[in-house]
């Protein structure tokens, strides 16, 4: 509801460029008065879908598919605006997943781009939602507008400031589905009131400014880019570029652009990854000029996953500032931050927001001191329900009303925490350690080979787990691997046996033994292709002075590619499924 109030008071900004056209926000909003009114007209409508509301303050479900630009964010506004609950639809999801979000969150109307509407005609008519076009329009020329603005302006206020009149803060706002990588996707319930809270202190922690203007690649049904990167930017009346998908060859043609210069960047750590290998390929003098875009950017942000310090280093040496890392979930928005003034230090993910208690506990819950052990969190900006679940509600919170994140962390000097990751599938139990994968995935990025890396933890009867690195090089790899003997030998000790290919990531083959250093690099497990190798015995030898001698990796899998979600993230216990499903 405050952005919508905060668009009102900067009408005649510029909100939206997207596809070579201006929006401005008195654009926003009459094209979001329009979306309103076609869902008025069906819940008017004697054959509308019945939808729930009242006293719970769950006003009717909507979902949303649309493009990124003035469509998607009139689509948003125009569901508020109707006392609704947006439901934003990934637009690469496949029919049978975006079926599942319908029926799941029950919606009873759809707001979709005009491309998508036939598309969204079929999936949505088996559940009777009723299937509505949002349009807008780019701004007018210069005298049209100047002709326009007086009256049109005190009209267009007096029309959105109606409708929000008796919605309250505590009233639903938004359902966002969880990734998915623990089961089904889970629709987490945001209010106004809690959205606004994430806004509010990323404005002001960030110092977002009415002249800022952010290029937003990010998808659409996710945290990161609706409230971090979208509501953020227009609570503070400033300009989004957005751009329908991330290509590093567009993001750095906009970056470059002298005339309205972006001064916000926020992505994942393969973005970031794939603007630097473009840049390495660069002339000389792009690559200065590149530079110099780099430095103009007043705030860039890394999130969704860890980033990798070799990353976090060659960004710092390129743009003269460290990447802010932050730390937020689907259920909570951003808990932790860098500072945007201040010691930004790479490995962490900074200290709490105002508002959000944190604490580190132990499985049983009692207080685990300084860690590790499993982050539980607190704050005005956590999510009402998952919806429909109230019994993983309830799971999902212990008896003081923290939320349990389910991610392993440590409280360091300063008050800054640092993530060991996911305590299902990044914490690797090993002979009494526990070891972070993601420490590891970060030094072994390091090696001038490995382009992507992801961590397992592989059942082990005489240690409990043990490590495989799955890796993808830079250049593409055969189908090799390796393992070594013990995860305490302090040699490369490693030997092989095939076990056959995997389709998970692309071509790949894993193998188990027991045998000497000389095994392995004697018995052809070393990865080939012409422009690259990389065995076990080498990886290992290499890693020994940068990783004790209990966190080498033990497993090397070669793929071409790690797969990824929307954000970046690795599905883990999939790819462990179709590596290793001995494991």
């Amino acid at each position: 509801m405050e952005v919508l109030k905060s668009a009102l008071a900067f009408q005649q900004r510029t909100a939206i460029v997207a596809a070579g056209q201006s929006y401005r926000y008195r654009d926003v909003l009459s094209a979001s008065l329009a979306a309103c009114r076609k869902l008025e007209g069906a819940a008017a409508a004697p054959a509308a879908a019945p939808a729930s509301g009242g006293a719970s303050g769950n006003g009717p479900r909507v979902a949303l598919f649309a493009d990124p630009g003035a469509e998607y964010v009139a689509g948003q506004f125009g569901t508020w605006l109707h006392s609704g609950i947006s439901v934003p639809l990934c637009l690469s999801h496949p029919d049978r997943e975006l079926q599942y979000v319908l029926e799941d969150a029950e919606v009873s109307s759809v707001l979709a781009s005009e491309q998508h509407a036939e598309r969204l005609y079929r999936l949505a008519q088996p559940f009777g939602a009723a299937v509505h076009v949002v349009e807008a329009q780019p701004s007018a020329a210069e005298q049209q507008q100047q002709q326009e603005d007086g009256q049109e302006a005190d009209e267009l206020e007096a029309a959105v400031s109606q409708r929000l009149v008796g919605q309250r803060p505590q009233d639903g706002a938004l359902i966002i589905y969880t990734s998915g990588t623990t089961g089904r996707p889970k629709g987490a319930l945001h209010t106004h009131s809690s959205l606004l809270a994430m806004v509010d202190n990323l404005c002001s922690a960030w110092q977002w400014q009415a002249d800022d203007r952010i290029l937003h690649t990010l998808p659409l049904h996710h945290v990161h880019g609706i409230v971090n990167a979208l509501l953020c930017t227009l609570r503070a009346g400033a300009c989004v570029d957005m751009l329908p998908r991330f290509q590093p060859g567009e993001v750095w043609q906009h970056l470059l652009r002298l005339q309205d210069p972006v001064t916000v960047f926020m992505g994942v750590p393969t973005m970031y990854s794939k603007l630097l290998s473009m840049y390495d390929h660069m002339e000389p003098s792009q690559q200065q000029q590149a530079a110099a875009a780099a430095r103009r950017l007043r705030l860039t942000v890394s999130g969704s996953a860890a980033c990798p310090t070799p990353i976090m280093e060659r960004w710092e040496q390129l743009s003269g500032e460290k990447l802010l890392e932050r730390y937020g979930m689907t259920e909570t928005g951003m808990l932790l931050g860098n500072p945007y003034r201040g010691e930004r230090r790479p490995g962490t993910v900074g200290q709490p927001f105002p508002g959000v208690q944190v604490c580190i506990t132990n499985a049983d819950g009692s207080d685990a001191g300084p860690g590790p052990g499993e982050l539980r969190v607190c704050g005005p900006q956590l999510f009402k329900e998952y919806w429909r679940r109230p019994d993983a509600t309830a799971d999902a919170f212990d008896e003081q009303g923290f939320f349990l994140t389910g991610d392993t962390g440590v409280l360091e000097d300063g008050g800054y925490y640092r993530l060991l990751g996911r305590t299902s599938v990044d914490v690797i139990k090993q002979g009494g350690y526990k070891i972070s994968a993601l420490h590891i995935e970060s030094a072994l990025l390091e090696h001038p080979a490995i382009a992507e890396v992801a961590v397992l933890g592989l059942p082990d009867a005489e240690y409990g787990e043990t490590i495989a690195a799955v890796v993808a090089l830079k250049t593409a790899p055969q189908a090799t691997s390796t393992a070594a003997s013990s995860p305490a030998a302090s040699g490369a000790n490693g030997g092989s046996s095939s076990s056959g290919s995997s389709s998970a990531a692309s071509s790949s083959s894993s193998s188990s033994s027991s045998g000497s250093s000389s095994a392995a690099s004697s018995s052809g497990n070393t990865n080939t292709n012409g422009n690259g190798s990389l065995s076990l015995h080498d990886l290992r030898a290499w890693a020994r002075d940068r990783l004790p001698p209990y966190q080498l990796p033990r497993h090397l899998e070669l793929v071409e590619a790690i797969p990824r979600n929307a954000m970046g993230k690795v599905n883990k216990k999939e790819l462990r499924r179709q590596l290793f499903p001995e494991a």
